[in-house]
C-alpha cells in the first residue's frame, strides 16, 4: 500500500496516521484489515526514520514501542463522547465529561489526577512522584496536541 513512502519526518508519519485514521478507521466506516496494514506500514515509518536519526538499535525500538504502545490506549477512547484528548509531552490527559466514561478510561490504562481533575496516561518511563504542577503549567512547559474533535456525533482524529 505505500501510505508513508512521502514522509521525512516523525511529524509527517503522524500526520499521514491521522489522515488515513480519519479515512479508514472501522469505527468512521472503514474496515479492519486496510486499518491494520495502515497501522503495520505506521510502524515501519516510524522506525525508518528513527534509524535515520542516529538512534541506536534500542532507542528505536523504544520509540517504536512508545508510538504503537500510546496509539493503542488512544484507539480505546477516542470514541467516547464528552472528551477532550490532548498529548502533552510523553503524557496523554483527557478531559471534559470524563466522569460517565470513567470505567472505560481505567480500562485502556489511564488514571485519575484528582488535583488536576484530568485522566492520564505515560509509559512506565515517564513516571513521576507528585507532580505540583497544574495541567496548564504542563501544558505551558511541554506544548499541547488536541487529537480528538466532536465530527457528525462521534470522536475522530484532527
Amino acid at each position: 500500500m505505500q501510505y508513508f513512502n512521502e514522509c521525512k519526518t516523525i511529524e509527517e508519519v503522524k500526520a499521514t496516521y491521522k489522515t488515513l485514521a480519519k479515512q479508514h478507521h472501522p469505527d468512521c466506516g472503514g474496515d479492519t484489515a486496510t486499518m491494520q496494514a495502515i497501522n503495520t506500514e505506521y510502524a515501519f515509518a516510524c522506525a525508518k526514520i528513527l534509524k535515520g536519526e542516529n538512534l541506536n538499535a534500542e532507542e528505536t525500538d523504544e520509540q517504536i514501542r512508545l508510538s504503537e504502545e500510546y496509539r493503542k490506549v488512544i484507539e480505546q477512547i477516542i470514541n467516547l463522547a464528552g472528551i477532550v484528548i490532548e498529548v502533552v509531552g510523553h503524557w496523554i490527559w483527557v478531559t471534559g465529561a470524563t466522569f460517565p466514561v470513567r470505567k472505560q478510561l481505567k480500562a485502556a490504562g489511564m488514571f485519575f489526577a484528582p488535583k488536576k481533575v484530568a485522566w492520564y496516561y505515560r509509559a512506565e518511563a515517564y513516571k513521576t512522584k507528585g507532580g505540583k504542577k497544574t495541567l496548564d503549567e504542563i501544558r505551558e512547559k511541554y506544548g499541547s496536541e488536541k487529537i480528538n474533535a466532536k465530527y457528525q456525533g462521534r470522536r475522530t482524529l484532527n
